[in-house]
């Protein structure tokens, strides 16, 4: 074929055909072509605006799993930190209770040990508390009858003391008092009035006279230390009634297990935190005045009371008496010397002791060479 000649027309071959016209579109084509278009644009614009919200999704979830990160690490953190404290804390609590376990190791040999002095101790006592050693035996007499009361022994406890006061005597500077075993020697010493003394480097005339003493006191002192009272103290301050506190008084020590017994009257004061018990059975009270300390349980708490003897004390035969000191003898002027205190005593004692001066074996003897002193006369029994 020769592409250099030019075309024929078909219409001279006996064909007709009509050259499109680009332009010449029909309208309906277009309106088809518009309408695709335009779905088309819409679709674009939808896939954009899906593009964008994927877009803002991917940032979000981005930020997120940023957030997730970051409290992952903190989370991290806090679960290695919590590791440390638990670590720390249980070796704290370990050393703690390593400590505790010695201690208590210690309070048990300490807990034997005093069991032991306790077993030694106890070795020497009898089961009823007395000791087994063997003491002075005393003569005893019937003294009189007493009428029971209920059935029941006096279990009171009595005691009587004699008290005689001790007499005071001023011994001035340059005298010397001199008591002698045989009253006899003084009375013979106090007739002769002066005695001359030889007190080493010189010869001291003395003079002997008889003294007074000041009046003394004498009286007996009856204690009864009751079988059926206590006196209870250091009752605890619980906001209460009183006689609600009077019922747990009485209910504590109405529990004959601990050494109490059936309670007659509890005399409380709240104020002073004291209280008087009471028991029905003489020699109740005997048990509890063993201990200083006895426990008040309280709404499940333990209170410790003092407790202590219910006591009745007063006087008899209360006398004032003149003292007289026969075996005695007061020496006056006695000259300064350059001897000292003791020696001049001892030369004195010397001097009164023989019988060549009428003298005789001395009990006592005080000089005082300067200032004052006192002297203290009791009952020659």
């Amino acid at each position: 074929m020769d592409f250099t000649s030019p075309p024929l027309s078909l219409k001279d071959n006996g064909f007709s055909m009509a050259t499109p016209d680009p332009f010449g579109t029909s309208k309906d084509e277009m309106e088809r072509l518009e309408g695709e278009l335009k779905k088309w644009k819409e679709r674009v614009e939808k896939a954009e605006k899906a593009k964008a919200d994927l877009l803002l999704c991917k940032l979000s979830a981005d930020e997120e799993c940023v957030k997730a990160e970051e409290e992952l690490i903190k989370l991290k953190d806090f679960q290695e930190k919590q590791h440390k404290n638990v670590i720390m804390s249980r070796d704290t609590h370990e050393r703690e209770l390593h400590v505790l376990i010695e201690e208590n190791a210690e309070l048990k040999r300490e807990i034997e040990k005093l069991k032991e002095d306790l077993a030694k101790c106890s070795s020497g006592l009898s089961r009823d508390g007395q000791i087994k050693k063997k003491v002075a035996e005393m003569k005893m007499k019937f003294s009189h009858m007493e009428e029971m009361k209920n059935d029941y022994a006096d279990m009171n406890t009595h005691c009587v003391f004699g008290v005689t006061t001790k007499l005071p005597f001023r011994l001035n500077q340059n005298q010397a008092l001199l008591t002698f075993e045989n009253e006899e020697v003084a009375q013979r010493l106090i007739k002769m009035g002066k005695h001359a003394v030889n007190l080493d480097s010189k010869i001291a005339d003395v003079r002997v006279k008889p003294f007074a003493l000041e009046m003394g006191v004498k009286f007996e002192l009856h204690v009864t230390i009751s079988g059926k009272k206590i006196n209870v103290s250091e009752v605890p301050e619980l906001s209460i009634p009183e006689d609600w506190m009077r019922d747990k008084l009485e209910l504590n020590f109405y529990k004959s297990e601990q050494g109490g017994g059936e309670v007659e009257n509890v005399n409380y004061d709240k104020q002073s935190r004291t209280a008087v018990i009471t028991f029905l059975r003489p020699g109740a009270a005997n048990g509890l005045v063993r201990c200083t300390k006895y426990p008040l349980f309280v709404n499940g708490r333990c209170y410790r009371l003092s407790v202590s003897p219910n006591t009745d004390v007063h006087l008899e035969k209360f006398q004032l008496y003149c003292g007289i000191s026969k075996k005695t003898i007061l020496l006056n002027r006695i000259e300064e010397t350059e001897d000292d205190e003791e020696s001049v005593q001892d030369m004195i004692e010397i001097h009164f002791q023989k019988p060549s001066n009428s003298g005789g074996e001395i009990e006592k003897i005080k000089y005082v060479s300067k200032g004052v002193t006192w002297v203290w006369f009791e009952e020659d029994t």
